[in-house]
């Protein structure tokens, strides 16, 4: 598929890397068989090869409209067409690059643009996010039924172990996570611990920039993503051997720091270490065989495995083998290929497709009658929380040894 960049994007470096993406499809529609939207809705615009299309006719220099964008935003970034796509296309990076275009072109409604700055705003602020959240907790019985739902109950922490150990990584605190289900990163720094791995916690770092990638404001996440380069590099330098990711959302956006900032001679270096070193916990957990952890005994367990997880980051089956490796039975969950609708902030955003894609979802982890839920992204289980029968956990925490 040959792409023509107009002249009015010549000077647009992203343009160029976006032709070259374009030109890899042969638009055989091998994406449309596993992509949610197009599953859900039919509509060619709606799957992979017809939004390539329409980034290409945009690209081309052809009139953008609120067409276009719609079906740029009804897409999950689930990348699930990646996984399929026998050509190897980039799609999800070609999505960034055309949301930013169509996001300069089409002048959004006034109510869109102040949601959308909000969301930028807030939920990549731990600091609003966190005061937000604690008052929303206070007021919950009195919030709108679909506010409440997003709202976990608070558990227990527990205790935090001493950094004790020679061996060091880096573990990302985010944004969201820290406010609505600390413990996971604290289940986390418990299990590394009885691996012999102290983990270090950055408080310079914040948002990893996916939320605001997604919503097509490029140069907002460059910089979310040069402060966490800027806060984690003095640690690096002390000899922190890895980046452990406890959300795969956040995940796989720091593992493409180094293709995000390859055109930024002061960053390039750096963000190309980061990505490097960075890792899913589960490729951590699997390696390093942390000893006297609790035993599932047995327990079923319905595992949902994030599409930022296994389409994004490419990591198939770690968690998986490491549940059943502690003592957990694996329920079976058919077409876990598919989105459960979450995908940042897209569930809010996209109610109506995300709900419908949450339903279905939740139909196939629950056939199978588990015991309880759990995955590896805080959207995905926040999501799911809001409508699952039974408790929805991130892995680790079946794994941690302060469970008793």
């Amino acid at each position: 598929m040959d792409l023509r960049v107009s002249t009015s994007y010549e000077g647009l470096a992203t343009a160029k890397e976006a032709a070259g993406i374009v030109q890899k499809c042969v638009h055989c529609g091998f994406c449309n068989a596993t992509c949610p939207t197009y599953q859900l809705l039919g509509d060619e615009l709606d799957g992979p090869r017809g939004r390539i299309y329409l980034m290409k006719s945009m690209l081309e220099g052809n009139p953008v409209s609120e067409h276009t964008q719609l079906h740029l935003d009804r897409c999950l970034t689930c990348r699930s067409c990646e996984s399929t796509c026998p050509s190897g296309v980039r799609y999800g990076r070609l999505l960034e690059i055309g949301r930013e275009v169509a996001e300069q072109q089409v002048r959004r409604s006034l109510k869109d643009r102040l949601v959308r700055f909000a969301l930028r705003k807030i939920m990549t602020s731990r600091k609003w996010f966190g005061l937000l959240s604690r008052i929303g907790r206070w007021v919950k019985p009195v919030l709108p039924p679909v506010i409440a739902k997003i709202l976990p109950a608070r558990r227990n922490v527990g205790r935090l172990p001493p950094i004790r150990h020679s061996r060091r990584m880096l573990l990302l605190d985010g944004c969201v996570q820290p406010a609505l289900i600390p413990v996971i990163n604290a289940a986390a720094a418990r299990v590394l611990d009885r691996a012999g791995i102290s983990v270090v916690v950055s408080p310079e770092a914040g948002c990893c920039g996916a939320l605001s990638l997604h919503l097509g404001s490029t140069a907002e996440a460059e910089r979310h993503i040069r402060g966490n380069i800027d806060a984690w590099w003095p640690e690096i330098e002390k000899g922190c051997e890895a980046v452990v990711m406890t959300a795969s959302g956040c995940g796989v956006t720091v593992r493409e720091y180094g293709q995000l900032l390859a055109r930024d001679r002061a960053y390039a270096e750096k963000a190309a270490r980061i990505s490097s070193l960075t890792l899913d916990l589960s490729e951590v957990v699997a390696v390093e065989k942390p000893t006297g952890l609790p035993s599932g005994n047995s327990r079923r367990v319905a595992y949902h495995a994030p599409c930022t997880l296994q389409h994004g980051q490419k990591v198939h089956g770690q968690v998986e083998e490491l549940l059943r490796r502690y003592g957990w039975q694996l329920a079976r969950v058919s077409d876990g290929h598919l989105c459960c609708g979450s995908a940042g902030s897209y569930s809010l955003l996209q109610p109506s497709i995300a709900n419908r894609l949450l339903r279905n979802k939740l139909a196939v982890l629950q056939e199978d009658h588990p015991e309880l839920i759990a995955s590896a992204n805080i959207g995905c289980l926040l999501h799911l929380g809001k409508e699952a029968r039974l408790p929805v956990r991130h892995w680790i925490e079946l794994l941690d040894p302060a469970i008793t």
